[in-house]
């Protein structure tokens, strides 16, 4: 069975985007960057890719489910297809006109069941907080790059997911120079 795998900066104070949904303070250059890039390339944006030089790498990731709110900064910028090497879902409550490339579902909870069932790489959940709140019981691995500042107030990690105490077993913790903290989490079902 895949695994649904987030993947996401995030704040000490655990927000993934300031309150505007911005995200252009997290730390994308240090010395955490080439081992993210080695170890998840396939989740950079094939813009960053080409940037980078980089071809699209398929090795951990094959799909990813994002939110609409986090479809919309590329579709600012013109870009309709932001992970073009990648599948792409988009969860979203309204019916939009989006791309051929880009599939659309109004209940990502469902279809992230299905995707599970599916032979394939890892599923990743580009975010954002909302969706990941809707689907924190289909999470299969929690992969955190913990940025070293606090926002105060922003996207919640998980949005606005009804209270449960859900454990995860921690798997590994890798600390940086540039301060970011990589925390790698699994499912655990006691």
């Amino acid at each position: 069975m895949r695994e649904l795998v987030y993947y996401v900066a995030v704040t000490l104070d655990g927000y993934i985007a300031a309150p505007d949904g911005g995200f252009d303070a997290f730390l994308v250059e240090g010395d955490h960057a080439p081992v993210l890039q080695r170890e998840f390339g396939d989740a950079l944006p094939s813009l960053g890719l080409t940037a980078l030089g980089i071809s699209a790498p398929r090795t951990r990731f094959d799909t990813v489910v994002m939110g609409w709110n986090t479809y919309t900064p590329a579709l600012d910028i013109g870009i309709t297809s932001p992970y073009a090497h990648l599948r792409q879902i988009v969860a979203s409550r309204r019916d939009r006109r989006v791309p051929d490339e880009i599939e659309i579902t109004a209940d990502p909870l469902e279809r992230v069941r299905e995707l599970k069932q599916e032979d394939g790489l890892e599923i990743y959940l580009c975010g954002g907080g909302d969706l990941a709140g809707q689907l924190i019981d289909e999470i299969d691995r929690l992969v955190l790059k913990r940025n070293p500042f606090a926002f105060g107030s922003g996207v919640p990690l998980f949005g606005s997911a009804p209270y449960e105490a859900r454990h995860f077993a921690h798997e590994r913790t890798r600390a940086f120079d540039s301060g970011v903290v990589v925390q790698e989490y699994v499912r655990d079902n006691l």
